[in-house]
């Protein structure tokens, strides 16, 4: 994959970008809000409610971070990128081959037409030592939306990926790492062991997702943390979420003591404390895709 030093966050309330040095250090940095409605993260219908306003908001933060003209790895809501694991028994490596079979598996998966998509994948180890795939998969359509308001703003997209894949880098190798992601209108969890991705469960919510109950929150833990257990086995060695602001410590609270096991944010994780001190900045502010894009590269 391509490894711009620019990168793009676009969410339902807001841009942010950032240029990172090729030793990962922040060149430069900024964020410009967005009016609610702007943007409505969904993986079916139309996304860019008010393209007049993301374009501006697109090129405030480009000329303040000096993107404008440059490749930029451009990160989505995760609404928009559907993200599934799939077993195989073999699987051609060459993509024209590769793709067509996993747009077959995607057919009952997904509520579009797979012909009319944009898909990507990344191959795995399983438990069993079998072949997964990891599969990615978004309308065309809804991606050339996004595309063609960082064109017009003067950007040039070279890597789409969904917002909290970018955050992977950021949570530990050690054991199994849960991410619980609080973002505008969406819950993601993830489970990570080692270098594998062993989970991904993305959820739409009707508010920001930081507001929604600590119960609702709680039930969508365990379906991950069941499948984990009945795919992976073992336990969780760690929780980690982001994204709640004011009720971080209610949420880690009721997750640490639901699960039994420890839970933090990840300005505090391991991976957060050896970050620079803009990147822990970063962090704090809800930033952390944009960090984790600078992490994967490193």
């Amino acid at each position: 994959m391509p490894h711009p030093a620019g990168v793009c966050e676009i969410a339902a309330n807001r841009v942010a970008a950032a240029h990172w040095s090729g030793k990962g250090a922040l060149e430069s940095g900024a964020a410009s809000a967005l009016d609610a409605g702007s943007i409505i993260p969904s993986p079916v219908d139309q996304n860019v409610a008010n393209a007049d306003l993301l374009r501006s908001a697109l090129k405030s933060v480009f000329d303040q971070t000096s993107l404008s003209g440059q490749s930029i790895a451009l990160l989505l809501p995760d609404p928009v990128v559907r993200i599934f694991i799939f077993p195989f028994e073999t699987l051609p490596r060459r993509a024209d081959e590769a793709i067509p079979l996993l747009r077959w598996r995607l057919k009952k998966s997904v509520p579009f037409d797979v012909d009319d998509t944009v898909v990507s994948s990344m191959r795995q180890t399983g438990r069993d030592g079998g072949l997964e795939v990891i599969t990615a998969v978004a309308r065309q359509s809804i991606i050339r939306e996004y595309e063609q308001a960082v064109e017009a703003a003067g950007g040039v997209p070279g890597v789409v990926l969904s917002s909290t894949m970018a955050c992977l880098p950021l949570l530990s190798d050690a054991g199994a790492t849960l991410l619980l992601r609080a973002g505008a209108k969406c819950l993601t969890t993830v489970i990570v062991r080692g270098s594998n991705l062993c989970v991904y469960r993305s959820t739409s919510t009707t508010k920001d997702a930081a507001q929604v109950d600590v119960q609702a929150v709680l039930d969508e833990i365990f379906p991950a943390v069941a499948y984990h257990q009945d795919t992976w086995g073992g336990e969780l060695d760690r929780v980690v979420i982001t994204g709640f602001g004011d009720r971080e410590e209610t949420i880690r609270l009721a997750v640490s003591n639901e699960m039994r096991v420890e839970t933090g944010n990840l300005t505090d994780s391991a991976s957060g404390m050896g970050l620079s001190p803009d990147a822990r900045t970063m962090l704090g502010q809800g930033q952390e895709a944009l960090v984790g894009w600078m992490a994967n590269g490193a």
